[in-house]
């Protein structure tokens, strides 16, 4: 009975579990995955990618090391902006558009949230990136204490 179910297994594609995505060189973290980064790996670890097409074109949050599982908890979207970057900073309320610019003080891909120095005050606020260079400040409580 067993010989049967394990037959089946092995015969029916995809009843079995999908191959977890390794990589394989050292991809530092801040580097963006390509193509050649990843090949199957064997087994299935909670949380790694599958598929290449959920790791490609992202960026590493952490070394991994060759041979090692790509989880999908360790990359993100690629960096448009790095820290220290001069960025351009927009507030918009209505018909009120206010642009001035500010300093990065992390790095930050598109949609991710990025404290900035305003480069005119000294303040610093919590904003979403948009485009490279780009961010848009807004919203209750963007105004983070002078400390932070």
């Amino acid at each position: 009975m067993w010989l049967v179910v394990l037959s089946l297994l092995v015969l029916l594609p995809g009843v079995a579990s999908a191959e977890t995505l390794v990589a394989t060189r050292l991809i530092r973290a801040t580097e963006v995955i390509g193509p050649g980064d990843v090949a199957p790996g064997q087994g299935h670890v909670p949380g790694g990618a599958t598929q290449a097409d959920q790791v490609i074109g992202y960026e590493a949050r952490v070394a991994i090391y060759p041979g090692r599982p790509v989880r999908i908890a360790d990359l993100g979207p690629a960096a448009v902006i790095e820290r220290n970057e001069v960025v351009r900073m927009v507030y918009r309320n209505g018909g009120l558009m206010i642009l001035s610019e500010g300093r990065a003080l992390g790095r930050a891909g598109l949609g991710d949230a990025v404290t900035v120095m305003n480069l005119a005050s000294r303040q610093s606020v919590q904003a979403v990136v948009h485009a490279a260079g780009l961010v848009e400040v807004g919203g209750a409580g963007a105004f983070l204490p002078k400390g932070n």
